[in-house]
């Protein structure tokens, strides 16, 4: 076959691989959530195996699973009260927030400036909110499927070894597989579960931040910076603007900040930028790439690009399991002579598979 006919057949596959995620990105992004959910959980029993020699590994992964299943109950209900706090103190957020339309307006020389309901609720603003409630109405009613998805894997977790040795006969061949799937899976769960200290790391010590400088509703602020630090770049970048937007509307500045009064809200936004971001820039860029070591040897340009590709075929989940999904196609690209040239341009360091990997001939 010439090299015309495989680039068509590139091609060709490529575009029907796009296709099949787009079009069945409701079972396939749900699956995909609950098999990196699993992976977490499994993570997690891993250190309390580790931790506590004295527990069985069935008994770790129980305590591991309502560790979790607690922390998402905790989470939900911090999202739920913070968002009732606001909810309350919503006529003064919104005092606030037209005073500084008319100071945005009068910077620039304009008149006539809108109010936040005029701005909420005219044609752009009703589509604007109508896309997030569809957005996080459909991730809510995934959840539970989820749950039932990630049971399962537990119950079939057992029989995959024998599946595996019937799939492939030869045990050569077969050992070849077990490797390429340990490694494929140590990846991706040790920067699942890294992620997660991260983000609690991060999320801690903003908190203690937000309480010291007086924001308000500092344990749901914190709560969301935990969630927006899954997504890779942009996410740390949102996360350390919420706090700030959120201060700066606040409809009271801290009487013990050093020379507040009303007019001095920017510069009280800029101390709670300064503080939020300080702990994003030191532990994302010093502690985080020492925890995660190989598992995530992906490019930067890489991450951006694979956040954009599958945000636009997953949405909002695509963008939380961009970087794993796009590690575990690195891995499995760099098994073949014929597709490890991909592997390599996803790669940071141009060696996709770590110390020590082998290409298996496919």
């Amino acid at each position: 076959m010439d090299r015309a006919s495989k680039t068509g057949i590139w091609i060709i596959a490529t575009g029907v691989i796009i296709a099949f995620l787009y079009v069945g990105r409701g079972i396939l992004a749900t699956f995909a959530m609950a098999v990196f959910l699993f992976l977490i959980i499994e993570g997690f029993a891993t250190v309390i195996d580790n931790w506590a020699g004295w527990l069985q590994r069935g008994v770790a992964r129980i305590v591991a699973i309502l560790t979790v299943l607690g922390g998402f109950i905790g989470f939900i209900a911090l999202m739920a009260n913070g968002m009732s706090q606001f909810g309350r103190d919503a006529a003064d957020y919104e005092i606030k927030i037209n005073g500084l339309i008319q100071d945005a307006y009068g910077v620039v020389n304009m008149e006539n400036a809108p109010t936040l309901t005029h701005l909420l609720f005219n044609e752009g603003g009703q589509r604007f909110f109508a896309t997030i409630a569809n957005a996080t109405g459909d991730l809510s009613g995934d959840l539970m499927l989820i749950f039932i998805y990630v049971a399962f894997l537990f119950l079939a977790q057992s029989g995959w070894t024998r599946k595996l040795d019937n799939i492939f006969p030869d045990p050569t061949r077969r050992e070849q597989v077990k490797v390429i799937g340990a490694d494929a899976r140590r990846g991706i769960e040790t920067y699942l579960w890294t992620q997660t200290v991260i983000s609690a790391l991060i999320t801690v010590l903003t908190y203690v931040s937000l309480l010291v400088l007086g924001v308000k509703n500092a344990l749901f602020l914190s709560a969301l910076i935990f969630v927006l630090n899954y997504i890779p770049t942009v996410g740390s970048i949102a996360a350390a603007l919420v706090p700030p937007l959120f201060a700066l509307v606040q409809p009271d500045i801290p009487a013990w900040v050093p020379g507040a009064s009303p007019q001095d809200v920017y510069i009280y936004a800029a101390i709670v930028f300064a503080a939020v971001s300080f702990w994003q820039f030191s532990i994302g860029n010093f502690l985080q790439p020492r925890m995660m070591g190989e598992s995530l040897n992906l490019s930067a340009l890489v991450v951006l690009l694979a956040l954009a590709i599958w945000g636009v075929l997953w949405g909002i989940p695509g963008m939380f399991l961009s970087a794993p999904l796009t590690v575990l196609m690195m891995i499995l690209f760099a098994q073949s002579e014929g597709t490890r040239w991909i592997a390599i341009l996803l790669s940071a360091d141009g060696n996709p598979q770590g110390k020590g990997g082998q290409v298996v001939a496919g």
